[in-house]
């Protein structure tokens, strides 16, 4: 093992050896190095008369650069669309971004967290956390309505084990009690990491204020009975939380807990502000000790930089202008009020009585998403009927639930959805298939 991973290593078991333990052996062995980019940052600060250190072009004094590509990015400075940007991101859009999280969550005020590391959005920020802490054969606790993608991201590539519990006991909240027992297998094997997706993908849900208390007590007693636990946040739809929910995320819930309990937010730019294809998220660790923090931070940097190397320093440059806009909160709110409204439509739709005889609604109250529970035929064959004949695209997670993105239709056209997803329902009952 190289000596620096071995130090940080060190460092790290003398300041809390339950997250030691809880990283992957591709953890254990990742470290920053003390290469290129190291001497390009301080020869950055100190090279006063002329810098060759890092690999780009320069032409009179600015970052070499196409006229043509530059003529469409009025607005923009060179030096902040070419050059590279660090691994962990533009030092000041992570400020930023840690500002943001202590603004939009209450329960974050003075506590401990590191500075978000950039990442090339959700889904490799969620890669980095099963890096660094996924072997093969560890066990991923998630409810049973989840993201298709973690299978790839946890399963595939690391073999972890998704171990589900079901989301919604029978009065139709989140699952306390399932969870609980589901957690609390993993006392014998000693770490576990939890996943949790809240507003969750594919349902649109968030829990109340009683059933947030009820998830963070199974934590602390599972972490009371020797359990190091690392609890990935996924919170790619944080803030589109339209009704009777928490308005904030679990991370400030967990944060400072316990030292079993190592509290992972990943969260970014991307659906959040809408803002897709620029591809820009965060991933954030909470820890008492900012020692700590340095080296989890100095463990991602090291892997960013044996994979992307680093992400887009435009996106990153336009993410940041946009979060010290002065419109940046209004535009926000409006944004967030279009959505709520088709959130509320599709409530006003679905209490029509006629649909109760061909589907059940899984509870919503955020997000982007609604599930549809199919009562009498197969999602797949309804999703593939709906395609062809009515030229209505959905998406069948399983036999029974049907996935319905309120998010990409508009408001007056919502009736009209609905209306022919129950004629195709129709359809394959007529035809008996």
């Amino acid at each position: 093992m190289n000596e620096l991973a071995q130090k940080l290593n060190d460092d790290l078991i003398k300041l809390n050896s339950n997250v030691y333990h809880l990283l992957s052996s591709l953890g254990k062995k990742l470290y920053y190095p003390k290469g290129i980019l190291s001497q390009s940052t301080e020869a950055s600060k100190k090279a006063t008369r002329f810098n060759a250190t890092i690999g780009i072009a320069t032409e009179n004094n600015v970052p070499m650069h196409f006229e043509h590509i530059q003529e469409t990015l009025q607005g923009y400075s060179p030096e902040n669309v070419y050059p590279y940007a660090p691994p962990s991101g533009i030092f000041e859009l992570r400020l930023e971004w840690k500002r943001k999280l202590l603004r939009d969550n209450p329960s974050l005020q003075d506590k401990s967290i590191g500075i978000p590391i950039t990442t090339n959005a959700l889904t490799h920020g969620l890669s980095i956390a099963a890096d660094l802490f996924v072997d093969e054969n560890d066990v991923i606790i998630l409810p049973d309505k989840y993201w298709g993608n973690y299978q790839t991201i946890f399963q595939v590539r690391r073999g972890g084990h998704l171990k589900t519990f079901k989301l919604f006991d029978e009065f139709e909240k989140f699952n306390v009690r399932a969870f609980r027992e589901r957690l609390m297998e993993q006392v014998d094997a000693g770490k576990v990491i939890v996943l949790l997706n809240f507003p969750n993908n594919p349902t649109g849900y968030t829990p109340d204020e009683d059933e947030v208390q009820g998830i963070i007590s199974v934590i602390l007693e599972a972490a009371e009975a020797g359990i190091n636990i690392a609890v990935i946040l996924d919170d790619a739809y944080f803030g589109l939380f339209y009704e009777d929910s928490v308005k904030e995320s679990l991370f400030g819930r967990l944060a400072e807990l316990h030292p079993k309990i190592l509290p992972i937010k990943v969260d970014g730019a991307t659906k959040e502000n809408y803002v897709w294809g620029l591809r820009v998220g965060f991933l954030t660790f909470a820890s008492e000790s900012t020692e700590l923090l340095e080296i989890l931070e100095q463990k991602t940097k090291g892997l960013i930089r044996g994979t992307i190397s680093s992400g887009s320093h435009l996106s990153q440059t336009i993410i940041l202008q946009s979060l010290q806009s002065n419109q940046f909160e209004v535009e926000k709110r409006q944004k967030y009020e279009v959505l709520k409204q088709r959130a509320i439509k599709v409530k006003e739709i679905i209490r029509n009585e006629k649909f109760k005889e061909v589907w059940s609604i899984y509870p919503f109250n955020s997000g982007y998403f609604m599930c549809l529970k199919l009562l009498k035929v197969d999602a797949e064959k309804l999703r593939l009927h709906l395609l062809d004949e009515y030229g209505l695209g959905t998406i069948a997670i399983n036999s029974t639930d049907l996935r319905i993105a309120f998010s990409c239709v508009e408001e007056k056209d919502l009736e009209e959805l609905f209306e022919l997803i129950y004629r195709g329902n129709n359809d394959l009952l007529t035809e008996g298939v």
